[in-house]
């Protein structure tokens, strides 16, 4: 074989496996922590730490599920983490004096209130995602605060249920956890199977050649943050229920971890693509990097400057295979 062919092979073979680290950049992410991680703490792979680790990530990472679906419209949901403070809060408040399903009910119908209106401004009044969801991040962190008059509230004896299930398990793994994987099942498959998730996919992709095919654009751009303000109560009583307390101040930088999540998924902030199981894999990565350093007594300071780092490298990772794509 002459040295021309060589190299011609040889070129061919680093192209396709570029191409593959960076199709499957998240998987390969997540092995690799994986890995280390084993390697760094013995404690790791112990079942009293993966049950820790997926019990402090089921929150967020419902969160960052409702965060992908905006964010594959080309939006963005400020708003998360707030929600689920106030949601937190509500449960706390009326654990004592109404029935625990109405509890429930109220808690994650405030969510999706909040994340309907988010929507609202965003598909009717055609006001920019940050924007809106910022603002909307300040009201539900306010009437959280004004909930519980700026202090912790304790859950009431009557809702021993919401703790048992906060710290319970089924086939051992938590209750919580089991939640999580649901929606993320569920959302895959609205994602793949769903002509709901083909049409905000589609949005994300063009918008305006959705609307001109006549498709109600605006109807589902508000479905999506509604979802999300849902999902963020959810993820909010999850927390109440694990720790017995409604706090204000719960879910402080939560968007952010969830932008993180999704984008280390491989979701474009531009719209028109993500996974809801890529998505489950950027949770358990920067849940995993919390997880070592806090093994290996490294402050908290620290991770937000790697997350930081990884959220940048993700991106790069996104324009080098747009890049890529096109040639």
């Amino acid at each position: 074989m002459k040295y021309s062919e060589h190299l011609k092979l040889m070129r061919k073979f680093l192209k396709r496996t570029t191409m593959f680290f960076i199709e499957h950049n998240t998987m390969i992410i997540f092995f690799l922590i994986l890995i280390i991680s084993a390697n760094v703490s013995e404690v790791f792979f112990t079942q009293t730490n993966l049950s820790n680790l997926t019990r402090q990530v089921a929150g967020i990472g419902l969160a960052s599920i409702g965060m992908l679906l905006v964010i594959i419209t080309g939006g963005i949901d400020l708003s998360v983490g707030s929600i689920a403070a106030m949601a937190g809060v509500l449960c706390a408040v009326f654990s004592s004096t109404t029935p625990l399903s109405i509890v429930l009910l109220i808690s994650v119908a405030s969510g999706i209130a909040v994340g309907s209106f988010s929507g609202y401004l965003v598909a009717i009044h055609k006001m920019a995602p940050f924007i809106a969801t910022l603002a909307m991040m300040t009201i539900a962190r306010g009437l959280g605060f004004i909930f519980s008059n700026g202090a912790p509230i304790l859950l009431a004896d009557e809702a021993s249920a919401f703790i048992e299930f906060g710290s319970g398990y089924w086939l051992g793994i938590a209750y919580p956890v089991w939640i999580f994987l649901v929606i993320s099942v569920i959302c895959a498959l609205l994602l793949r199977h769903h002509i709901f998730g083909r049409i905000i996919t589609a949005i994300g992709s063009n918008e305006e050649a959705v609307r001109l095919s006549g498709i109600r654009v605006g109807i589902h751009k508000l479905s999506v943050y509604a979802i999300s303000g849902g999902l963020a109560a959810l993820s909010g009583l999850i927390t109440t229920f694990r720790t017995g307390v409604g706090s204000p101040i719960v879910g402080v930088g939560m968007e952010l971890d969830a932008i993180a999540a999704v984008v280390i998924g491989g979701a474009s902030l531009q719209g028109g693509k993500g996974t809801a199981i890529n998505t489950l894999l950027g949770v358990l990565i920067l849940g995993m990097i919390g997880n070592i350093m806090n093994l290996i007594s490294i402050p908290a300071y620290p991770q937000q400057v790697i997350k930081g780092v990884i959220i940048i490298f993700a991106v790069l990772l996104q324009k080098f295979q747009s890049k890529s794509n096109h040639n």
